[in-house]
């Protein structure tokens, strides 16, 4: 039998390629919110609103985190399912995903909205 070298095994293991890395809240939208919205964010039309390319998600942080903890029409709650962090990062997933331009949400402003406040304004970058 002929030997196998190293080099060929890590020529091998490399084509192979390396698995992408979800992105943080990806994960929790694939459990929680997929299969209504669907992966490409895109919904179904007279059903589940697409949330790709949606105003309202790039929007104000405290509507879009008050919607995701209390739910909204057929949409249920689930201030009962996720904590602040797990929310939060799913939210920003949202805002983010699918050219989305919507700002981070951090669990502290889940925490506010979950009590009741409003999720903080998004920080303005100025050039010094």
């Amino acid at each position: 039998m002929g030997r196998i070298s190293i080099a060929a095994v890590g020529a091998a293991f490399l084509a192979m390629g390396t698995p992408a890395l979800a992105a943080p809240g990806e994960d929790g939208f694939a459990a929680s919110c997929a299969a209504c919205h669907q992966p490409t964010g895109k919904g179904i039309p007279g059903a589940f609103p697409a949330l790709a390319g949606n105003a309202f998600v790039q929007g104000p942080a405290g509507p879009v985190i008050d919607t995701v903890l209390n739910g909204r029409g057929g949409m249920p709650a689930f201030k009962g399912d996720l904590d602040d962090a797990a929310l939060a990062d799913v939210v920003t997933y949202i805002r983010s995903a699918w050219s989305n331009t919507g700002g981070p949400v951090a669990a502290a402003d889940v925490a506010a909205v979950r009590s009741g406040g409003s999720a903080a304004p998004p920080k303005k970058i100025t050039d010094h």
